[in-house]
């Protein structure tokens, strides 16, 4: 699978059309709010959160709107400008994770919604995980989902979680936690700061 980089310089629209896709879907009337319902549920009221890969900021908006402490990072310029415009109560940071520090830190829950594990390169993807794990408070969650077909299986995908401290608290097909098995094409998966791991 391309990462996102490789895909924007690709279609150097394709920030834009993402974008606009979003915009439509909610004016529409259509529900682009269950990542962020489940991620309220299980932060504290008034948590501090990450949203690792933010894109244009539709979840940690919903969060900041929840009286949530919100700081947002992803790689794309152009999305986190919408995100800043859209959202301006959260802080929206510019930075790729495989690389680049998370810009805050302690937090309670770190989330990456909207397939942006499959957007990381193969290379880059512990890194990833070790930089989100990192911005954890010592009890913090860091809820994940990403579909089947990406370049990262799940079992590798958790093992890696694993080995840079996260502990595998619960897994499900679904944002509105359908059983996860053996056929499911999703998977989002909680896990929890292991810091004695």
């Amino acid at each position: 699978m391309p990462t996102w980089k490789e895909v924007t310089a690709a279609n150097p629209a394709h920030s834009e059309n993402y974008a606009r896709r979003w915009r439509m879907m909610a004016e529409q009337g259509e529900d682009i709010d269950g990542e962020a319902r489940l991620v309220d549920a299980l932060s504290p009221r008034a948590a501090r959160i990450l949203d690792a890969g933010c894109g244009t900021g539709r979840l940690g908006g919903y969060l900041t709107a929840r009286g949530h402490d919100v700081v947002g990072t992803d790689i794309d310029p152009v999305l986190i400008e919408h995100a800043r415009r859209d959202h301006p109560d959260a802080r929206w940071e510019v930075g790729d994770l495989s690389v680049d520090p998370v810009p805050v830190s302690d937090v309670d829950v770190a989330v990456s919604a909207g397939n942006v594990m499959g957007f990381l390169a193969p290379e880059g993807r512990e890194a990833a995980l070790r930089n989100i794990a990192g911005s954890l408070a010592a009890d913090g969650r860091f809820v994940v989902g990403f579909g089947a077909g990406r370049g990262w299986g799940f079992d590798d995908f958790i093992a890696t979680a694993e080995r840079v401290g996260l502990e595998l608290e619960n897994v499900f097909e679904s944002w509105d936690l359908h059983p996860f098995t053996a056929d499911s094409d999703f998977l989002v998966a909680i896990f929890r700061n292991d810091a004695d791991g």
